[in-house]
């Protein structure tokens, strides 16, 4: 009887330090991107108390990267935090919908980027042309299995300093940009499993 009470008595310890660290503000920014959830109710759950999970998840990094400190709207209308990215490499591809190397590029962007999505997320930016636009290109590139920003006011563009499309920045896991240019299907495949 006393095993079982102290068994659950470190049970909940772990459900508080974790529900603690919780705290910090990403539960918001994690529901965003349909990453896990944050480990507070799951820990506190009578069935998560053997569970060796749910103590030993890696927590997020407690600082974002400037470069991940940004929030945009989806072409959908959702909202995007980038700072629930931090942690992970993170590629950024810049396009615009009338672009003939965009379209030749969101192929091998549609079939690859799911692939990554847990580990190297790669996140479309749309500029330079009219929502609509957009959202067609989305459609018949079948693209919407990857996250896509609606940047019409070209605020990200100016950030990442892109000049041109099509662009892919490539950030690792630090926030760092270690790639800013163009990329062949070939170049974009390997760069992903690289880092993966």
């Amino acid at each position: 009887m006393r095993t079982l009470r102290r068994g659950t008595m470190a049970a909940v310890l772990v459900a508080a330090l974790l529900g603690t660290a919780a705290c910090g503000g990403d539960g918001a920014t994690t529901a965003a991107t349909g990453d896990v959830a944050s480990p507070t109710p799951a820990a506190a759950t009578p069935a998560a108390t053997g569970s060796p999970s749910a103590a030993s998840a890696s927590p997020r990094p407690a600082t974002v990267p400037e470069t991940l400190r940004f929030t945009a709207k989806t072409l959908d209308g959702a909202a995007f935090d980038a700072a629930a990215l931090a942690g992970k490499p993170v590629v950024l591809w810049f396009w615009a919908p009338w672009c003939a190397t965009c379209a030749s590029q969101a192929w091998t962007v549609a079939e690859v980027a799911p692939r990554y999505r847990d580990t190297v997320p790669v996140v479309g930016v749309a500029g330079l042309g009219q929502q609509k636009a957009m959202k067609d290109f989305v459609t018949e590139f079948e693209l919407a299995g990857v996250p896509q920003l609606d940047d019409r006011a070209g605020a990200l563009w100016r950030r990442f300093e892109v000049a041109e499309q099509s662009t892919f920045v490539i950030l690792d896991h630090t926030g760092r940009v270690i790639h800013q240019g163009f990329l062949d299907g070939e170049d974009l495949t390997r760069r992903l499993a690289s880092l993966a």
